[in-house]
C-alpha cells in the first residue's frame, strides 16, 4: 500500500476542512470535535501539526532515541503566537487562526517530503517495536484518516475513511495499537475473551484474543463471544472509538464490546 499518496490525499482534505473551520469561526463561535472531547477544531488542527513536525524531526534527524519531549523548539512555533492554543494547556478551546492553517500546512508538506526522500526500512526510533521509517508512513496515513474523519465530522459531513485503507487500520490496531494501548495505561489482564470483527464490504475477518499476557490475533474460525459485522471505515472507527457499536450489526454478547475498551483503553 501507498502510505505517502494517501497520507497526502487525507492531509490536503483535513487542511481544506480546516480552512472550512476557520472561515466560520468568527460568526459560528469556536467549532468542537464531538469525537475528541474537550476539543476544538483548533485543538486539533494543533495536534495533528504537532505530531508531523516531531515526526519529521525523528526521521530528518535519523534519531534511534526517543527525543526529549520537554523541548518544543522543533514546532517553529511564531515569536508571538497570540490566540494559538497552547501544547502545554491542551486544550485550549481556542478559535482557529488562519496563521494555524498556513503552519500545519507547511508542516504537513515538510513531512510528506521527508518520507519520500528515506527508505521505508530506514531505522529511525518510534513508540512500537517496529523502529522504522514504513512505521511512522503506515502510523501517519492511519492517523490523518482518523482526524480527517474527526473535523469532517465536527463540520456535519464526514465521509468513510478509504476502504482499503481502514482495513489496515483495523489490522493494525491490533498488532499496534491494542499492546501500546495495553501498556501505557495499565490496562486489567484479559481472561481469554475472544471477538470477531468481520468486514461486510470486503472479506476481512479478525479474531481476537484478550488473554492475559497480552493481545492475539489470528483469521481462525474458532468460536467466538461476540461478531461485530460492519464496513471496514466503522469496524476502523469503533475500535479507534469515534463511534458506537449502536446501529452496527452485533452477535453474541455485546457486553464484550464495551469490556474491550476496558482492556484496550482509548489514548
Amino acid at each position: 500500500m501507498d502510505y505517502v499518496s494517501r497520507f497526502r490525499r487525507d492531509i490536503e482534505a483535513f487542511e481544506n476542512a480546516a480552512l472550512k473551520a476557520s472561515g466560520k469561526a468568527g460568526a459560528h463561535g469556536i467549532p468542537l470535535v464531538p469525537s475528541c472531547p474537550g476539543w476544538s477544531v483548533a485543538d486539533l488542527v494543533f495536534h495533528l501539526g504537532a505530531v508531523h513536525r516531531y515526526v519529521s524531526r525523528v526521521i530528518g534527524e535519523g534519531l534511534l532515541d526517543q527525543p526529549d519531549d520537554t523541548d518544543f523548539t522543533f514546532l517553529s512555533l511564531p515569536a508571538n503566537p497570540e490566540g494559538w492554543p497552547n501544547p502545554q494547556h491542551a486544550p485550549n478551546q481556542a478559535l482557529l487562526p488562519s496563521e494555524l492553517v498556513g503552519w500545519f500546512h507547511e508542516g504537513a508538506s515538510r513531512l510528506a517530503t521527508v518520507f519520500t526522500e528515506h527508505d521505508p526500512a530506514e531505522r529511525v526510533w518510534s513508540w512500537s517495536q517496529e523502529q522504522s521509517v514504513g512505521f511512522w508512513q503506515r502510523m501517519q496515513a492511519i492517523e490523518a484518516s482518523v482526524h480527517l474523519w474527526d473535523i469532517e465530522n465536527a463540520l456535519g459531513d464526514p465521509r468513510p475513511v478509504d476502504r482499503l485503507l481502514a482495513a489496515d487500520a483495523v489490522r493494525h490496531t491490533f498488532e499496534v495499537m491494542a499492546p501500546a494501548r495495553r501498556a501505557r495505561q495499565n490496562a486489567p489482564a484479559g481472561q481469554g475473551e475472544r471477538l470477531r470483527f468481520r468486514q461486510s464490504d470486503g472479506s476481512g475477518v479478525w479474531i481476537v484474543q484478550l488473554d492475559p499476557d497480552g493481545v492475539r490475533l489470528n483469521s481462525g474460525t474458532g468460536c467466538c463471544d461476540v461478531e461485530l459485522t460492519a464496513t471496514a471505515s466503522d469496524l476502523m472507527l469503533f475500535l479507534w472509538h469515534r463511534i458506537p457499536a449502536d446501529g452496527l450489526e452485533v452477535r453474541g454478547d455485546g457486553a464484550l464490546l464495551e469490556r474491550y475498551f476496558k482492556l484496550v483503553p482509548p489514548l
